[in-house]
C-alpha cells in the first residue's frame, strides 16, 4: 500500500510542521513529501531542509493563484494539505479540489474568536479581554469562510485569573504540540 502524502503548508517558525514531520518520519503509512512557504527566511524553511524535507518556497502572489497550488499538489500526488502555521488565504479553487483534505489548527475553541483577522496573539487578546475561565485548540477541515470547516477535534485547558496573553500563548502551543499531529493520525488512517 503506498504511503499518504502529505504537504505542510507553514509561514513562520514551524514548531508544528516540525512536529509533525518527526511524528510520522518513521510511518510507512504516511509520508511527509514538501514544506510550502511563503516566507524565504522563515525558521521552518531550514528546519525541514534538516530533516530531509524538500521546501517549496512561494510569493504570496503564486499562493493566491489556486493553478500554482493545484499542479504543485497534484505533481506530487499529495493526499492532504496540513495548515501549521500558514498565514495566507487558502483559495477556493484548491479547498473545492481539496475538499475535506486540508486540515488546519486554530489557536480558540471555535467557533470562538475564529475568523479572518484572527490568529496568533490577536485571538489570546480576545480570549483575554472576554475573561475567558478556558481556552484551547481546535482543529478542522478547511472551507471557503475562515475557521467555519467541520471540526475534526477540540482540547482545551482552564485559564487563570491572572494570565497574560504570554502565558495563554504558551498553554495553547502545548496543546497544538500534543494533539496537532496524532489527531492528524487519527484523521487520516482512520485509526
Amino acid at each position: 500500500m503506498k504511503p499518504i502524502k502529505l504537504a505542510l503548508f507553514a509561514s513562520g517558525t514551524g514548531s508544528n510542521a516540525e512536529i509533525i514531520i518527526r511524528y510520522f518520519a518513521n510511518n510507512p503509512s504516511v509520508e511527509v513529501v514538501f514544506v510550502l512557504s511563503n516566507k524565504e527566511e522563515a525558521p521552518i524553511v531550514s528546519k525541514a531542509n534538516s530533516l530531509g524535507v524538500s521546501v517549496t518556497v512561494c510569493t504570496n502572489k503564486e499562493v493566491e493563484d489556486a493553478s500554482f497550488l493545484v499542479h504543485l499538489c497534484d505533481s506530487k500526488e499529495i493526499d492532504y494539505i496540513i495548515l501549521a502555521g500558514f498565514l495566507r488565504k487558502i483559495p477556493n479553487t484548491l479547498i473545492a479540489v481539496y475538499t475535506e483534505k486540508i486540515i488546519n489548527i486554530h489557536p480558540s475553541l471555535l467557533p470562538k474568536y475564529g475568523g479572518a483577522g484572527m490568529y496568533g496573539k490577536y485571538v489570546h487578546e480576545a480570549v483575554l479581554a472576554a475573561k475567558e475561565h478556558e481556552t484551547g485548540i481546535s482543529i478542522h477541515y478547511v472551507s471557503e469562510e475562515f475557521d467555519s470547516g467541520r471540526i475534526i477535534a477540540q482540547y482545551s485547558v482552564p485559564l487563570l485569573s491572572n494570565e497574560t496573553i504570554e502565558t495563554i500563548q504558551e498553554k495553547v502551543h502545548q496543546l497544538e504540540h500534543e494533539h496537532f499531529a496524532p489527531t492528524i493520525a487519527r484523521e487520516i488512517l482512520d485509526m
